[in-house]
């Protein structure tokens, strides 16, 4: 099941990543993004419900939780920053973005594949420590990309919904790193 979700996620960053890099199709590319969030839902809301029937679990049910929900979170991001664009009416790439979504994928990509090895346990630590060194090149990129926002933007409205948008992916990366 975590196999499943971890793949959910680096499928929902893949799509990220295309909307982000080509910034056609909106709200096509959203939608599917949205979906790949319903599915997320469902998938975590099947790991739940299963835990709670479980008796003996293969690992402790707090770390399932906790793991289950920042995969979850991961998606929920994504869709977030997908959903933004949308609700915003925003129709230009922005500078900072594809970079993160790239970040994102990179990052979701390690935890799918952590996941996959869990029951080895052997590379984990390597792929955890991997997805942290992303996060913190994440930050750089979130914060050299607000930088500019702020020294270019003169709307407040538009500076606002861009911010936004750069920090649901930002949060997105963060939560990649909770998640390993």
């Amino acid at each position: 099941m975590f196999t499943a979700m971890a793949e959910t996620a680096d499928q929902t960053a893949a799509l990220l990543v295309e909307m982000m890099e080509h910034f056609d199709r909106l709200e096509e590319r959203a939608s599917a993004i949205k979906g790949k969030e319903h599915l997320g839902d469902t998938q975590i809301h099947d790991l739940i419900t299963k835990l709670n029937s479980t008796f003996i679990t293969p690992l402790d049910r707090e770390d399932i939780h906790q793991l289950a929900s920042a995969i979850d979170d991961i998606i929920d991001l994504a869709d977030a920053a997908a959903g933004k664009i949308i609700i915003f009416d925003h129709h230009e790439k922005i500078d900072g973005a594809a970079d993160l979504a790239r970040v994102l994928r990179r990052q979701t990509q390690e935890i799918a594949n952590a996941v996959r090895d869990l029951q080895k346990r052997d590379g984990m630590l390597e792929r955890c420590v991997e997805v942290h060194r992303m996060e913190n090149e994440a930050d750089r990129i979130f914060q050299a990309a607000i930088g500019k926002l702020f020294r270019a933007e003169k709307d407040p409205i538009r500076l606002i919904k861009i911010k936004e948008i750069l920090e649901s992916l930002e949060r997105a990366t963060d939560s990649c790193e909770d998640a390993a």
